[in-house]
């Protein structure tokens, strides 16, 4: 009950998401689907996964596949990350996870289609930041890349988890955009009803040495809010109108 005082306290102090989103051809936008992979969606699916079904994770799966599906059949363009990890490479403070070449590192069962679709890109990435794990040998971005070739002016984020790798990535992109490195990406906007995060209550945490609570909808909430906070433009509404230009 207290928690749920403080979670209803925190929304009406710090409100994130009245705003809807109408896209249409006008404006060229891409999809950026977040980590919505086996290690951190499927239950049981590792050790970062859930361990039992979640209301959250489960709407942020149908809402982004939802999108994804929109998105491919009007050909525009979509980018999704895949954690992946080499297991000689750890990510502290987190246990090894999504280790390449396995079901972990796979997209959800309801999104491995995406895999065949022309205007779908894939990136594995080996770290928090979607941006940063963008980044090749050579110096180049795919991400930009991505930006440039199709001159994407908003990008519509999706994924998993709002407050780590969806925030982290979202942060970067705005900075880089600020920077005049994303010409001509405009707007970074985010659909909270598909985003998720975990849940480890604290009543859990206190009894997983060195752990940190994170009760799932709080650090939902605040993801959200430290993104507007950013820049970006947090929708609780998507939708798709016809393109009126000519």
């Amino acid at each position: 009950m207290v928690m749920g005082t403080a979670i209803d306290l925190l929304k009406n102090e710090l409100p994130v998401d009245a705003e809807s989103a109408v896209l249409s051809g006008d404006v060229r936008t891409g999809l950026v689907l977040v980590d919505i992979v086996n290690g951190f969606c499927t239950v049981g699916a590792g050790p970062l996964a859930p361990t039992v079904p979640d209301k959250q994770i489960s709407k942020m799966v149908d809402e982004s596949t939802k999108l994804a599906r929109i998105f491919c059949e009007k050909k525009w363009p979509v980018f999704a990350f895949l954690d992946t990890h080499h297991p000689d490479v750890p990510e502290p403070p987190y246990p090894p996870h999504c280790i390449a070449g396995t079901d972990e590192a796979k997209l959800v069962p309801d999104l491995q289609w995406l895999e065949n679709e022309s205007n779908v890109t894939l990136r594995c990435k080996g770290c928090i930041d979607g941006f940063l794990g963008s980044f090749d040998k050579d110096g180049s971005n795919v991400f930009v890349d991505w930006v440039t070739k199709h001159q994407i002016e908003d990008i519509l984020v999706v994924g998993i988890c709002t407050d780590i790798c969806v925030l982290d990535f979202v942060c970067s992109v705005l900075s880089a955009r600020n920077r005049g490195l994303l010409t001509p990406l405009k707007n970074v906007i985010v659909y909270s009803g598909a985003c998720a995060t975990y849940d480890l209550p604290p009543h859990v945490a206190n009894g997983i040495p060195g752990a940190l609570a994170h009760p799932q909808e709080l650090m939902h909430h605040v993801g959200l809010y430290m993104a507007k906070g950013r820049g970006a433009k947090v929708v609780s509404e998507v939708s798709f109108a016809s393109a009126t230009k000519g």
